[in-house]
């Protein structure tokens, strides 16, 4: 019986979980260790700030995904790898044993990457330890005006920050005064000049004050700028630095500079063949696109080569698009969209963005039935290594 640990619960993973519901895999055990028996889809997480969205539209059920695949769920988080003994050690203390490993977590933001933040931070990532903060956010007292700053000029910080706007004033009487602290350069760094100047234009309209600063120190109600400013903050909210968790750090696989695990085309680690990595915790060796966003597109890909490692078959190579869709949501319901250096933006993008996000909720809501293997596996095998 050969032994294959899924560690996360990436979209990446939910697609394997689906197509091993459609057709099992001989020979193999299978545990996913997750901390959550939920996954809560990131795309959608700025619409539910905004009140667009109930948290129950946006989260994917893991539980009956993994019942229907036949996958054991361990809900635990990993607090170390192995990679000689093929172990890897859960928060729990249980260790869950493996011939092939799939790493498809969540990146966590560096608690320490700004002085005070750990402190007085509000961080979007982990997303269910944000999602329960956040309703505590939306009970403060209403008697006076908040102010709440965003820190982090990437597509996220964009997004909540409208989102924001739009939650606490988009209704009725202002409830608070939103400021986006970007960083050293302006927002949406690494889109295209369109994308940033539409951006920039919506900021200014919907009255997001917008300092291109970097942030040096949060305090207890305030965040310095390397400028000199001091914002008032009541809440400051956080979506820079990106970082791999400890657990990934300390092992002994090949990390690039950021800490995530370098792998080849064929998904798989660039120095341990029995270990797979997808979306937000991996990075090509050669030089593609990979990390956040690309998980999805990787399901696959990983399902395929996790199926062949385990049964001996050959692996294929898998490229990404260098250039995607992305879909950014502006607080009220409109939305821009961005392809390399066009864009548009508008109520119908919103509607195309929610029909996609929506539609994904909802492809994995029902697990397929599982169904017999069109082709038994050896003659899959040797289909495969015929010329």
């Amino acid at each position: 019986m050969r032994r294959l640990v899924l560690l996360g619960g990436g979209d990446a993973h939910v697609h394997l979980l689906t197509e091993m519901a459609r057709e099992p895999m001989p020979g193999v055990q299978a545990v996913l260790v997750v901390p959550h028996a939920r996954r809560i889809g990131s795309d959608m997480v700025a619409g539910w700030m905004a009140g667009h969205y109930s948290l129950a539209q946006c989260e994917i059920a893991l539980e009956p995904l993994a019942r229907a695949a036949k996958v054991e769920l361990a809900l635990s988080g990993a607090t170390a790898i192995d990679v000689n003994e093929r172990t890897v050690t859960l928060a729990d203390g249980r260790v869950a044993e493996y011939d092939v490993l799939s790493i498809d977590t969540e990146s966590v933001l560096d608690r320490d990457a700004i002085p005070g933040a750990r402190e007085h931070g509000l961080f979007l990532r982990p997303i269910e330890h944000f999602v329960q903060l956040y309703e505590r956010l939306l009970a403060l007292p209403t008697d006076r005006l908040l102010n709440l700053v965003v820190i982090g000029g990437d597509a996220a910080g964009f997004e909540v920050s409208l989102a924001l706007q739009h939650r606490f004033n988009g209704h009725g009487p202002e409830r608070a005064r939103v400021c986006l602290v970007t960083g050293d350069g302006a927002v949406l760094p690494g889109f295209g000049t369109a994308v940033r100047e539409r951006a920039s234009r919506l900021l200014r309209r919907s009255r997001v004050t917008v300092f291109n600063q970097r942030c040096t120190e949060i305090g207890n109600g305030v965040v310095l700028l390397d400028n000199g400013a001091r914002l008032v903050c009541d809440v400051p909210l956080l979506t820079v630095s990106a970082v791999a968790p400890p657990w990934l750090r300390e092992s002994a696989l090949v990390l690039d500079a950021r800490g995530f695990v370098c792998t080849g085309e064929t998904l798989q680690s660039t120095s341990h063949g029995e270990v797979f990595a997808a979306g937000e915790l991996a990075s090509r060796a050669d030089g593609e696109l990979a990390g956040s966003g690309t998980s999805a597109r990787a399901g696959p890909a990983l399902a395929m080569n996790l199926r062949r490692k385990l049964a001996g078959g050959p692996l294929q190579p898998w490229r990404p698009k260098q250039r995607s869709l992305a879909l950014l949501s502006c607080g009220e319901r409109r939305a821009i969209a961005s392809w390399g250096d066009w864009a548009t933006q508008g109520r119908w993008v919103w509607a195309w963005k929610d029909w996609i996000d929506r539609r994904v909720v909802a492809r994995y809501a029902q697990p397929a039935p599982a169904v017999e293997p069109a082709l038994p596996m050896a003659a899959e095998q040797e289909r495969d290594a015929a010329p």
